[in-house]
This record gives C-alpha cells, structure tokens and sequence, in this order.
C-alpha cells in the first residue's frame, strides 16, 4: 500500500498504565490523521514511538514501505533517518538566532543559495515572511509557533508529527491559528499526525481520527463519522457525547429499535447487533426543545420533561433537563430566551431516530 503508515505500538511503564495500540493508516493525498484521546491515554507515547524519540517494548512502526521498527527483527531506524518533521506545545525556538536562522536550522548540508530560497518558500507558505530578521523574544505565542511550523516543513519531511501544537496559545490565539495551520498543512502535502484532546482542534485539523482510551484504539474513522457515530460508550465519553443513556432493547419495527430505560423509550436506527443491554448515545447539539407539550414533528423521541439547570457559553445555552432521564441539550440564546428556559420550565426535547447511536453494552 503506496503511502501508509503503520503501527503496533506497546509500551510498558514501571508502576503504570501500559499502552498497546496499533492502527493501518493509508495517507494519501496528505491526509491529516488525529490522535484523539484524554491525558494518559497514550498519544504522545504513539507519536514518540513514530518519531523514533523512544523505543517501544514491542511492535513495529513501518511507513511507505519501510520499517522503522520492529522488535522481532531488532530493527530501529534513529529519528534523523526517518525524515520527520515535529512540532510540539512549545516551539524551543533558539532565542539567540533570527527567525530566518530558526527555520533554516535543519537546512545545513543545503547550499547557501538553496537554503534561502527554501527558507523564503516554507516562510511565505505559513505567513511569516515579514518577521524573518527578528529574534523570537519578539514574537507573540502564535508568531512562534508558526516560526516552529516552518521550521518543521522546511527539510520536507515524509511525514509531520505535532503534539498539541495549539494548547500552549491562549484561546484567541488558538482560535485564529486553527484555520491557518490546517490550510498549511493542506498545500504541504505532507501526511501528518496530530495529537489533541480539544474537540474543536480535532474538528477543525483532522481528515481522519483515531481515539485512544486507556493505551488503547477503539476506534478509527473519518473525524465526523467517530464523533457522529462512536463505536462504543467508552469513545462517546471520551469524543465528548453528552447524552449516554443505559437503556435495554424493547422491540424492532421496520428498521427501527425502541428501547427503553425505566419508563422513557427512545427509537434509533436498528444496528442490527442489539439483544439486550444497550447503550443510547446523541449529542446535546442534536436535541430540539420545544414548549410542552410539543407539537407533533418527524422526530420519533418526543420526551416531556423539566429543566434542572441552565448554563450561558457565550452565543449557546447549555441546559440540563430531567425527562424521566437526564438529558444536556445545546440551544442557541436567541432560542432559549424565546422558551424562557430556566430551572422548572416544562419543555418537550425532540431527538430524531438517526440521531440516537444505539451501542451494544458490554
């Protein structure tokens, strides 16, 4: 397979968690491949392992065709070999050196005249062309990391690998990078790696997602199909589902499963794997609320119930409602001035059958 990178990674830490991952990543067309996951989950110990800034227990690490590791045969290819661009939290930029000396840093063996030029190409490309004669100490957070960028794209790397390149930056700061580094990323043509655990980042940067949970992939997909659709309740949690109802298969009608927890039953489309124990997963985004009692919609789940809780986060209303089960639904203010939405406000929350992710349990 022309272009792809894969990994079976394990790694044992002394009086800790271990992380055994593995994933086949085809990467044409530079896709951007994010490693998904909350703290100790394992990512950085994946990108490392890629990079070949530690060595793993067992495994192998093969990208293109080659191997870069593989502890049956003894083999390990050192990180200078595998022409690998990195980009972490903090840029280390050297502060004694112009930002022009920064990006050409790994452009020793080239010509003088083959160094500028490429150091004026990868400079223009990330928009830091009119900051080459100033030194870093000069530089807002995201002036460096764009320098660290470029720095990292300037020895065309076979593959770009960046941990939490944004998580440093405060958050206006990140805000505004997201869409650059994403469209840098793109006219590079370089597959990359991304590790995050920001919902947005992994929205915004990434083609394709893999989660980690526990040392562990659970799951591998194009980003909006693992946030719409998670494979298991454990990558619901982590992808940041709001709504994760136990709940216990009732019947099947016509491609649909009702099930039901307690008294409340909820419709989705039948997965066809369900036999019992279930786990009923959608989003807060996903939940339409209406005032009780609701009028009759194309939404199969037309759920009575009260509001417990109201939250403000800027241009949305996080609310809490009690609907027999606990639900989070997200409404914009405008709508939620509308309904008057405060604690014991009777709404009716509407969910449409292709919303809800039944997930077998266990």
């Amino acid at each position: 397979m022309d272009r792809a990178l894969s990994f079976a990674v394990e790694r044992r830490f002394r009086g800790g968690p271990a992380v055994s991952a593995r994933a086949d990543l085809p990467l044409a067309g530079g896709l951007v491949t994010v490693l998904f996951g909350p703290s100790g989950s394992g990512k950085t110990t994946v990108l490392r392992a890629l990079a070949g800034l530690d060595r793993p227990d067992a495994g192998h690490v093969r990208f293109d065709g080659e191997t870069w590791f593989d502890s049956g045969r003894r083999t390990f290819v050192p990180p200078q070999r595998r022409r690998v661009g990195l980009l972490f939290q903090e840029p280390a930029l050297f502060p004694h050196l112009s930002v022009a000396a920064n990006v050409a840093y790994g452009l020793h063996r080239e010509p003088r005249a083959g160094r500028d030029a490429r150091v004026a190409a990868v400079s223009e490309r990330v928009g830091i062309a009119d900051l080459l004669r100033r030194r870093p100490g000069e530089l807002s957070g995201g002036q460096r990391q764009r320098v660290a960028l470029a720095r990292a794209l300037a020895p065309s790397p076979r593959l770009l690998l960046l941990d939490e390149p944004l998580s440093a930056l405060d958050a206006p700061a990140r805000a505004a990078l997201r869409g650059e580094l994403r469209r840098t990323l793109e006219a590079s043509g370089v597959p990359a790696v991304v590790v995050t655990h920001d919902r947005v980042e992994a929205l915004a940067l990434g083609d394709r997602m893999i989660v980690l949970v526990d040392g562990t992939v659970r799951q591998v997909g194009a980003v909006q199909e693992v946030f719409s659709a998670p494979a298991s309740v454990a990558v619901a949690q982590v992808v940041g589902t709001e709504n994760v109802i136990a709940v216990r298969l009732a019947r099947r009608v016509d491609g649909l499963a009702v099930v039901r927890a307690g008294t409340v039953e909820l419709v989705g489309l039948d997965p066809g794997d369900l036999s019992g124990d279930a786990w009923a997963c959608f989003r807060a985004e996903e939940i339409v609320l209406e005032e009780a009692p609701g009028a009759p919609t194309s939404a199969q789940n037309l759920l009575p119930g009260v509001v417990t809780h109201r939250v403000d986060e800027g241009p949305l209303v996080r609310v809490s409602l009690d609907c027999g089960v606990a639900l989070v639904a997200l409404v914009t203010r405008p709508g939620a001035e509308r309904l008057r939405l405060a604690p014991g406000r009777p709404v009716a929350a509407l969910v449409k059958a292709p919303s809800v992710r039944l997930v077998p349990r266990g």
